[in-house]
């Protein structure tokens, strides 16, 4: 596989489809902190209009990552003055803790994902994707010497976050709107199962029951043909196709902020 030498670590597993197969696990982990899952519930409508959530997430993570400085800073800024508003009983947005863990879960699902479907990471491009993901919380206020400054020092940092979690009940809602969402438009209906498949397959055991999440033995089997079916064939796709998700949106992206410049 032939890469662009001017590309970083972080600008080639972000341009990769598969990546966007980690949405939906990404989101899970970060409403498995009950802080994350109260100011979503208290302050978030995206249950309501799913797609909308959607392109906020890949506006942040493909105009921060592929953008120019100055669409990455206009990102940034509708973020962060979004988040000014999202406070209340125990928690805000703007808490560093908090923006770690979100900006963690975002770099934890693009490597998982990347490597059930490409393979393993060479060590060095770990070690660069690692170092440069730490602007999704950098960009949002997170003081940047609280991103772990290794691979060893962030799984370190992983383990004890994983383990401190709590599934509250506002996150087991939130859950069942994501997975069973009836906002989501008609044609993307059918989706909906393997989207569910793919998520709580990707989850940690423990959270899969935490979330009170059907995971039974045929559906491990579907999982685990589907990863070998991807890691059989995605490969095999050329890069340029692989690209085509993160190129549209790109444009699109583009062309809102042209509009509103």
């Amino acid at each position: 596989m032939t890469t662009r030498q001017d590309e970083t670590a972080i600008q080639r597993v972000v341009s990769e489809a598969c990546v966007l197969g980690g949405a939906g696990r990404a989101i899970l982990l970060q409403v498995a902190h009950p802080k994350v899952a109260q100011g979503v519930s208290e302050h978030s409508r995206f249950t309501e209009n799913p797609l909308k959530r959607l392109r906020g997430t890949l506006d942040f993570i493909y105009g921060t990552t592929l953008g120019t400085s100055e669409e990455s800073a206009r990102v940034a800024s509708v973020v962060n003055r979004i988040h000014t508003y999202v406070t209340g009983a125990g928690y805000s947005a703007n808490d560093p803790d908090l923006q770690l863990w979100v900006a963690a879960t975002l770099y934890k699902s693009a490597v998982q994902m990347y490597e059930l479907t490409l393979g393993p990471m060479p060590a060095a491009m770990q070690e660069e994707f690692c170092r440069e993901s730490a602007l999704y919380g950098t960009l949002l206020g997170c003081p940047e010497d609280m991103w772990p400054s290794s691979v060893a020092e962030f799984e370190k940092y992983w383990d004890g976050a994983l383990a401190a979690l709590v599934v509250s009940d506002d996150a087991k809602r939130i859950c069942h709107d994501l997975l069973y969402s009836r906002a989501v438009p008609f044609y993307l209906r059918p989706l909906l199962p393997v989207n569910r498949l793919i998520t709580t397959g990707l989850l940690p055991e423990h959270l899969r029951e935490e979330f009170g999440l059907v995971w039974d033995a045929r559906r491990e089997r579907l999982f685990r043909f589907g990863v070998r079916a991807a890691r059989l064939a995605y490969p095999r796709v050329p890069r340029r196709v692989r690209r085509l998700p993160m190129t549209f949106y790109m444009q699109y992206f583009r062309r809102r902020f042209r509009a509103y410049a």
